[in-house]
């Protein structure tokens, strides 16, 4: 969660603070202990590695991968080099606008994708608090191009097709009131 980085709070951004969570694997007798990886590890694959450590078929459906040899500390394993991150819940009282974005282990391209879209990219070896937009500046477009072709990749990969469309929903808190039937508009 954000405790004040970004002078925000709670969650719902692409930004460190909010998506770099650790992972830790207790498996006796199958990982040691105190092996450490920095591979990126998403939650998407925690069905596919207890299915595996449960000598189940993981779907192919399934968008995750098991991370059971990265646990067990082997090498040369075939792993993500980047990943695909969405949030779409929008309106809500949060009003955190939609965005999606790719990770790699250096850089980000964050895309708000409703009007008025934006990007924001950032180098995270040179720049990890993620203070310096670097998206627009000289120097940066091939690096911005390749982001952009692998973010629509990403999306072509997870089936992904989803367009914002608005719900209708009044955008702050004071405008609405809550029922047993969900939140409607209060009357002006």
């Amino acid at each position: 969660f954000f405790l004040g980085e970004h002078h925000l709070y709670d969650k719902r951004l692409m930004y460190e603070p909010s998506i770099r969570v650790p992972m830790m694997v207790s498996c006796p007798g199958r990982v040691k202990a105190g092996l450490k990886s920095d591979s990126m590890v998403l939650n998407v694959d925690l069905a596919p590695t207890l299915l595996e450590l449960a000598g189940l078929p993981v779907s192919p459906e399934m968008q995750g991968k098991s991370m059971l040899a990265l646990a067990e500390g082997k090498t040369n394993v075939a792993w993500r080099k980047d990943w695909l991150y969405e949030y779409y819940e929008y309106p809500g009282f949060e009003n955190v606008r939609p965005c999606r974005g790719v990770r790699t282990d250096r850089y980000k391209l964050i895309h708000f994708f409703i009007e008025p879209q934006e990007f924001e990219l950032y180098d995270l070896k040179t720049d990890p608090e993620e203070m310096n937009n670097l998206f627009g500046k000289a120097g940066y477009e091939d690096l911005t191009a390749t982001l952009k072709a692998r973010l629509a990749a990403l999306r072509v990969e997870t089936n992904d097709t989803y367009e914002y469309k608005p719900s209708g929903i009044p955008l702050h808190p004071d405008a609405v009131t809550t029922t047993e039937s969900g939140l409607i508009a209060k009357p002006k």
